[in-house]
């Protein structure tokens, strides 16, 4: 199979890139490389991809709807796994015109890709964030999303009824997969993780907010990865039952589906933080701050439906992923 994967110079697209590479698929990847956080760090991902022979790469940016155009008429991809966007919340409340062109202008060029190149199935990146000022945990796709907090999290809603809007228009298989705080090897430097672990490691103070009172359903890259390719290998279909007079947000009588993809086992920030201290054998200096804007204080996944559909939840254990990421940092930069 030939996939497009968007976003192969980040965190999670080399991690998916990767695993599909190495089950002897066809990757045609593209990034931006824009300067969100260090290049250098995109570019070291890309050369690890560059080592297989069935990897190849163009630098484009989504906004760019004849280029974007062009990659997919040539390559001709099967599937397409859409993992560019502009990530972060609190950037979007600095930059917020970014933050429409690459996932509002972005996405609608990747959607319209497929839909003129007879695309099999879009898996796309959602968020964790879409279910914004919601308290009742753990959240579920069966909840209403129609209070956003942030812009990132109200142009992440929008991907999914565009994607929607496309499914049902052109039965196009879309599925979206809602992450939650996704951290590991590779990861990015605007997460907490690698901004705790480079403070510590520094001697310098960790900022810790909402003087620390906040729970978060931390996931493993290899376990969004798992989940990502087993998505990707089923389509979404129409689900017989749904019922138009009482709308469940989680399916459709189109080919479209959303998902989420997180541990289900929420933890105590603190509790994070004394797992990284663990991994470090360093105790952190932390300055105690209030909530940020567009911050939410608590995220639980239900991944039942996950699991239902592909027969797979994610599983690792904070201690062993904060183990491994410390143990990449160290290597890394040495």
């Amino acid at each position: 199979m030939k996939v497009l994967i968007t976003g192969t110079a980040g965190f999670i697209g080399m991690s998916t890139a990767i695993k599909l590479l190495e089950r002897g698929e066809e990757i045609i990847g593209i990034d931006s490389l824009n300067d969100y956080y260090d290049v250098n760090l995109k570019k070291a991902r890309l050369q690890k991809l560059k080592k297989y022979k069935k990897f190849t790469f163009s630098q484009i940016n989504l906004e760019n709807k004849v280029e974007i155009g062009k990659i997919f008429s040539k390559e001709k991809p099967q599937h397409v796994i859409h993992l560019a966007a502009q990530a972060g919340v609190r950037y979007s409340l600095e930059n917020p015109h970014a933050y429409i062109s690459a996932n509002i202008e972005g996405f609608i060029n990747i959607l319209e890709g497929c839909r003129y190149n007879d695309i099999k199935h879009l898996t796309y990146a959602s968020s964790s964030s879409v279910y914004g000022g919601n308290e009742k945990l753990p959240f579920s796709e069966h909840d209403n999303i129609d209070h956003p907090v942030s812009l990132y999290a109200a142009t992440k809603k929008s991907n999914e009824l565009m994607a929607h809007t496309y499914s049902h228009l052109f039965n196009l298989p879309t599925t979206g997969l809602r992450f939650f705080t996704v951290y590991g090897p590779w990861g990015r430097p605007d997460m907490a993780l690698f901004l705790f672990t480079k403070a510590i490691i520094e001697g310098n103070a960790i900022n810790v907010f909402n003087n620390g009172n906040m729970i978060r359903d931390f996931t493993y890259i290899d376990d969004i990865v798992e989940g990502i390719v087993r998505v990707n290998d089923k389509p979404a279909t129409p689900c017989s039952n749904f019922d138009a007079t009482s709308p469940d947000p989680a399916i459709s009588n189109s080919p479209y589906r959303v998902f989420n993809i997180g541990n289900n086992n929420p933890v105590e920030l603190m509790n994070y933080i004394a797992a990284l201290e663990v991994a470090l054998g360093i105790e952190a200096k932390k300055n105690f701050m209030p909530m940020q804007m567009g911050d939410v204080p608590a995220t639980c996944s239900d991944t039942s439906e996950l699991y239902n559909w592909v027969g797979f939840k994610p599983n690792t254990s904070i201690q062993d992923g904060i183990n491994n990421f410390v143990s990449w940092y160290r290597d890394f930069y040495k």
